[in-house]
């Protein structure tokens, strides 16, 4: 939604820019600015400097932002906007861009006159960029004239001065991470592109272009990815039932407050699926703990379809109460707030805690839902048709739990007797390995340290919780038996809460399948299934998935592991020595070809194993291709295959 800005582009000056403290420190603890200096720091260069660039649009003066991943190792960054001030700063007595590029906290986003909200909570954004930077330079389009200054490491090479004449408008930043800061300065095009992409639906109209000159498309021109929806939220919402089978057209409602600080977005559909699908933003920042404003929607939505429903008598045929679960069981929705001055709180700062907005949420969501109910009492009639399914079946997962503690598959001190439990009693150092079958689960008790480690065989393939009602999952034995292994004892409608993370028994849930195409299946019912049911677990980085070998080299009593085609191919030249008769190569396509000790060298244990950690880097991506891959229709899973065929490996 278009912001209209409270200075023009002439106001808009150095004087705007307040210094609250030098650009110390960066470069010493740079995870304090960034989060981690990993692939998530990395990229969080480029979103900092994108996020300027979707202030300027909020404030009505962006149109367009250009990203180009260069094949030197360089990103730019471009956007039409006003550019950044560059006449003399008042009390810095140089130019406010220096100011801007080299001071923490320094930015137009404290002067409330500039930009009414801001994605940008501290301004340490594009100054942190510049200090982790080996070399970045900047060009300012802006009152005829192209400005012009580059750093290393975050230190001017030379004053602020104008390189030649221009009519056009706007900031081009580019920039090289330092590699003495980041192990890994490769960009992930994925990664930038969700995030582009997801910023697109939250600015609608704002037109965002990401080019990949690293790649090439067929006609031999950088990939190119272009980001443009005029119709937003509802767009977003799309997008994220691509696949599924929706029960009405989206619902849109939007308004301010009295006063127009605070502006509301939410769009909403219902689909066929049992889980409710939210995504929730402050000023374009995802908010993965909701907040104030999710608790905001959901009073509202629970109000105004429980209020419809007892005045039409639809829930007389049932004898028990209606719960807000219920009411959002297969519910897409994206709540987008702005936000004058946010207060984020929780472990990760993305829980919004200002207790305002809970009721300004509420009452435009709740006048914009009563009025679409009243005009369109077909969608009314057809959503509380399925919350009413909904209530059956909660009520009937409820007897399916209770049967959980009474029955089943529990072995001694409650838990399942297929578990090998491990002696330590300390979650911190403990760990549990989910094996796909009998087989491979002997070979891995018996591998295992018996001291930390612990074993869970699974029997074939797990039930897909995409297509399952919350009885079936509740009634499933191996969902049963994972749940009591790690500590849960049961699920509830939404999926573990947050809270109970400190019943979880093993800090390290490790997923350990076949290196087939079995295997890989498995592996995608077990994450759909933790996506769906024990999220928390995935967010707080306790889910993680064995790697173990594609391949074992030998020649003589030389051997080397091999984990994907380029190691393959080293170790052949390695012990061929020209002659490649003289080495053979095993391919395991399964746990249950090693013996014991190779699995415990090669996967198990923690001094020579790899582990990939699993984590949602961007949950809307991961909710698409769930969703895709998991559902009943076929043709989106279709196109999904030949889009991403060119990333497959051949099993054979």
């Amino acid at each position: 939604m278009s912001q209209q800005a409270l200075t023009s582009s002439q106001d808009y000056t150095a004087a705007s820019i307040q210094v609250l403290e030098g650009l110390e420190a960066v470069r010493k603890r740079p995870a304090m600015y960034i989060g981690d200096v990993g692939l998530r720091g990395l990229h969080h260069l480029i979103f900092e400097v994108v996020d300027n660039s979707i202030d300027e649009a909020m404030a009505g003066y962006c149109k367009e932002i250009e990203v180009i991943l260069h094949a030197d190792g360089y990103v730019t960054v471009k956007d039409d906007g006003r550019g950044i001030p560059v006449d003399i700063h008042p009390t810095e007595g140089r130019s406010a861009l220096e100011v801007v590029m080299t001071v923490l906290h320094a930015g137009g986003k404290f002067d409330r006159r500039t930009y009414k909200v801001s994605g940008g909570l501290h301004g340490v954004g594009v100054s942190c960029v510049n200090a982790l930077s080996e070399h970045l330079e900047v060009r300012v389009y802006r009152d005829g004239w192209i400005w012009y200054q580059s750093y290393r490491q975050g230190v001017p090479e030379a004053p602020v001065a104008p390189i030649g004449k221009t009519r056009s408008h706007g900031t081009e930043v580019r920039f090289k991470p330092d590699p003495t800061i980041f192990p890994v300065v490769e960009f992930q095009f994925d990664l930038v592109a969700n995030r582009l992409r997801e910023l697109a639906y939250l600015n609608r109209g704002v037109k965002i272009v990401l080019q990949d000159e690293r790649e090439r498309e067929a006609d031999g021109k950088p990939l190119t990815r272009i980001f443009h929806f005029k119709g937003g939220l509802p767009e977003f919402v799309k997008y994220l039932n691509h696949g599924k089978h929706t029960l009405h057209e989206v619902v849109y409602i939007e308004g301010t407050d009295p006063d127009g600080l605070y502006q509301v977005e939410v769009a909403f559909q219902y689909n066929e699926t049992f889980n409710e699908s939210l995504h929730s933003y402050v000023n374009n920042i995802r908010t993965h703990e909701g907040g104030t404003h999710v608790i905001g929607f959901r009073r509202a939505l629970t109000r105004v379809f429980k209020s419809y429903g007892e005045r039409e008598g639809l829930f007389s045929r049932i004898k028990f109460e209606v719960a807000g679960d219920d009411f959002r069981e297969g519910l897409t929705v994206v709540i987008s707030v702005k936000v004058p001055e946010p207060q984020f709180e929780g472990q990760t700062k993305t829980k919004l805690g200002n207790s305002e907005v809970a009721g300004i949420v509420e009452s435009i969501v709740g006048k914009g839902l009563s009025e679409y109910l009243e005009e369109n009492p077909r969608v009314a009639r057809i959503v509380l048709d399925k919350v009413l399914v909904a209530a059956e079946a909660r009520y009937a997962a409820r007897k399916a739990r209770e049967m959980v503690q009474k029955k089943g598959s529990i072995g001694s001190g409650g838990l399942p007797g297929k578990l090998a439990d491990c002696s330590n009693r300390e979650p911190e150092a403990s760990e549990i390995f989910l094996v796909e079958g009998d087989s491979a689960g002997g070979s891995a008790k018996q591998a295992r340290d018996r001291r930390f480690q612990a074993i869970l065989p699974l029997r074939g393939k797990i039930l897909n919780v995409e297509k399952a009602n919350l009885a079936k999952v509740y009634e499933n034995e191996e969902i049963k038996n994972i749940a009591i292994a790690l500590g849960f004892g049961k699920l509830n409608p939404q999926g573990i809460h947050e809270a109970e993370l400190e019943n979880l028994r093993y800090h390290k849930v490790i997923l350990m399948t076949d290196a087939d195409v079995d295997g890989s299946h498995i592996r995608t019912l077990l994450l759909t299934f933790f996506y769906r049911y024990m999220r928390p677990l995935i967010e707080r980085g306790h889910l993680y998935i064995a790697l173990p070998p594609l391949y074992l080299v030998k020649r003589g009593q030389q051997e080397r592991y091999c984990w994907n085609e380029e190691e393959l191919k080293a170790a052949i030249q390695e012990l061929a020595g020209g002659d490649e008769n003289k080495v053979t190569v095993q391919r395991y396509k399964g746990l249950g070809e090693m013996n014991p000790e190779q699995l415990w060298q090669t996967t198990m244990n923690p001094e020579t194993r790899t582990l990939q950690q699993v984590s949602i880097e961007d949950a809307a991506e991961a909710e698409e291709t769930f969703s895709v891959l998991m559902s009943k229709e076929v043709e989106p899973r279709k196109r999904f295959i030949e889009q991403n065929a060119r990333y497959a490996r051949l099993d054979v």
